[in-house]
């Protein structure tokens, strides 16, 4: 039986970035996802595919990555010619004692490094988004925040290790797990036995069950449900840039954000609840949601509401990330990426590799070829410029170099197919 460098459990977001950046660095690596499909789980397939700056974060593994992934972010993007715009966004005023709390919230981003966050006056914020509800008081802008397609994004990292020699395997639930005399980990699967050299769970809502193959688990996801209305595509002089409130002790609150593909989008809202496969959304919760917008962007009083959706988001009883490395255990625990994981996904995969190669002390297999020629030909294939490119097919699917992946976000699905029309 092969021993693979790393095997990463879950293909939503983070597990693709871990897989893309761990094969890039020439790790023989597998993925493995439960589900049929990659990026389908409620918490990647049900996000608001918007990458934040992270200038109003303050807990310090969350904050420590999402500064790593702000120009990681679009140079990737870039990269791989995935549908992004930088639009940024206005945290908005809507009474005197919000207005007062302004000129905080800006010392506080400049403090996170996050320096480009200004004040704006009532009437500069009617000039930049003349749409807006002119209940508006002031605003705080954020210009490097960005829409990107959350879907399209990840499997295009996964697609690229794919072609670099990665396996990935759906269908593909780990149910237990052992190490073996030669300290490798022998993984149970529904597809068979795999052995690796290093586990790294991005389990994501079920992180603290695959937490217990190797220990107790020390956090417990605790679902949170947020719901999302969709009106149809509408003009940028509508919408411009990302509507955020200011945020209260519990949540982040209700945005309201033109996604990457024109379509305008309210929410999420913020639900606790016990089932992690729940994604239902209910007529009522909905229509506050869109009596909100509405009410902030007036113009969209005559838009239509095309879909509605919802995401489960990961949380666990504290409000940062769970990044472990067990050492004795060869082992890497990624867990709790509640609502960032889009954000921070890349810098996380940049730190786990770090954590691979500086603490588990494991040399990429490129560097083992006996050839210096076939070493040489091996870098070049992993360094080289991409060329990705992709077909939507009218049953909800892309073809990606051959491979089809069904699109299972319903904003790149409405985006995606919407465009291929054009």
């Amino acid at each position: 039986m092969e021993t693979h460098d790393a095997v990463i459990i879950g293909g939503g977001v983070v597990g693709c970035a871990v897989l893309h950046e761990l094969t890039k660095q020439g790790y023989n690596c597998v993925l493995c996802e439960k589900n049929t499909e990659l990026v389908a789980a409620a918490a990647s397939s049900g996000n608001s595919g918007l990458a934040h700056t992270g200038f109003d974060a303050h807990v310090a593994e969350e904050l420590r990555l999402l500064q790593a992934a702000r120009d990681l972010n679009e140079m990737t993007y870039k990269k791989y010619n995935v549908n992004y715009k930088k639009i940024g966004a206005v945290m908005v005023a809507w009474n005197q004692t919000q207005l007062d709390q302004l000129p905080s919230i800006v010392e506080k981003s400049h403090k996170v490094g996050v320096h480009d966050v200004y004040q704006i006056s009532q009437e500069e914020l009617r000039h930049r988004q003349p749409s807006l509800s002119h209940d508006a008081l002031g605003a705080v802008v954020i210009p490097g925040e960005m829409v990107v397609d959350s879907w399209l994004m990840p499997i295009t990292l996964a697609h690229v290790a794919r072609q670099q020699g990665a396996q990935i395997y759906k269908n593909c639930e780990v149910t237990d797990g052992y190490r073996t005399n030669g300290n490798d980990w022998l993984l149970t699967t529904t597809i068979g036995p795999i052995r690796t050299k290093i586990v790294i769970n991005c389990a994501g809502l079920h992180g603290d069950t695959v937490e217990e193959i190797n220990q107790s688990s020390p956090f417990r996801i605790q679902p949170m449900k947020g719901q999302f209305a969709v009106f149809e595509r509408c003009d940028e002089k509508i919408l411009s840039s990302i509507i955020l409130p200011l945020p209260s002790k519990k949540s982040k609150g209700i945005l309201v954000f033109p996604t990457v593909y024109g379509h305008i989008v309210v929410g999420p809202t913020r639900e606790d609840q016990e089932s992690r496969e729940d994604r239902t959304t209910d007529t009522a919760t909905i229509e506050q949601l869109v009596e909100y917008a509405r009410k902030v962007v007036p113009a969209l009083q005559n838009k239509k509401v095309i879909a509605t959706y919802a995401g489960l988001r990961p949380a666990t009883q504290t409000r940062d990330y769970h990044l472990i490395t067990h050492k004795n255990r060869s082992w890497i625990t990624v867990g709790g990426i509640r609502s960032t994981g889009v954000s921070s996904s890349l810098a996380i995969a940049k730190h786990v590799a770090d954590k691979v190669r500086n603490k588990f002390q494991i040399s990429p297999r490129m560097q083992h070829e006996d050839s210096r020629g076939q070493e040489s030909k091996v870098k070049s294939q992993l360094s080289g410029k991409p060329n990705i490119t992709y077909k939507v097919l009218p049953n909800g699917f892309i073809d990606m170099g051959g491979h089809l992946y069904r699109i299972t976000h319903p904003l790149s699905r409405l985006g995606l197919i919407a465009k291929h029309k054009l």
